[in-house]
């Protein structure tokens, strides 16, 4: 099979993924919040395939996430803001998993696959929280200044439960996930 091929379908695959696991994460909830699993396909397609394949499989995410209800309370106040959050603080972190890999490529993979797994819900909680606080505050929360009842708030219930379970569940799974992706393609390499 050509690399192209195999590169396509592997990220077809990855999208895929990404599609149904965002659809799961309208039934699992812890609380007020959804938990989502689908930043697991993001940071394989920035450790298998490379960044700009970890961008795309990322913005995907966003742009399922920006169709989404949840966001319409986004998008009716700032909709070009809304826009570019969604689509570049997933596509970013995907593109970021790819290049921290990059120089563990080849050497500890391991290592490399872990950073990157920790990278994506940093960047991709970490961006929506600094846009959300520095441009979405008022018009969506109704927060003038930054106070410390508003930030407690925010990142206690908003964030903190999110972005601690997506951590936990993509550092314990994705380096394993890589593992067994490489057992595959070694598998495809060898009938080939």
């Amino acid at each position: 099979m050509n690399n192209k091929i195999r590169k396509l379908t592997g990220v077809s695959i990855l999208i895929a993924l990404v599609v149904i696991l965002q659809f799961l994460s309208n039934y699992i909830t812890f609380g007020p919040v959804n938990i989502t699993l689908a930043l697991i396909p993001i940071v394989l397609a920035g450790i298998i395939y490379g960044p700009v394949e970890g961008f795309i499989v990322g913005a995907v995410l966003g742009a399922i996430v920006l169709v989404s209800p949840s966001t319409g309370v986004f998008l009716s106040y700032k909709p070009v803001t809304t826009v570019f959050l969604c689509l570049l603080k997933t596509g970013l972190a995907g593109l970021a998993a790819g290049f921290i890999f990059k120089p563990f490529k080849g050497r500890n993979e391991l290592v490399g696959s872990i950073l990157a797994s920790i990278a994506v819900p940093i960047i991709n909680t970490g961006l929506f929280s600094l846009i959300t606080i520095f441009v979405f505050r008022e018009g969506v929360f109704g927060v003038t200044d930054l106070n410390g009842e508003f930030l407690s708030y925010f990142f206690l219930t908003v964030i903190g439960i999110n972005f601690l379970i997506e951590f936990a569940v993509n550092s314990a799974l994705s380096p394993a996930i890589y593992k067994i992706s490489k057992i595959v393609n070694s598998r495809f390499a060898e009938r080939e």
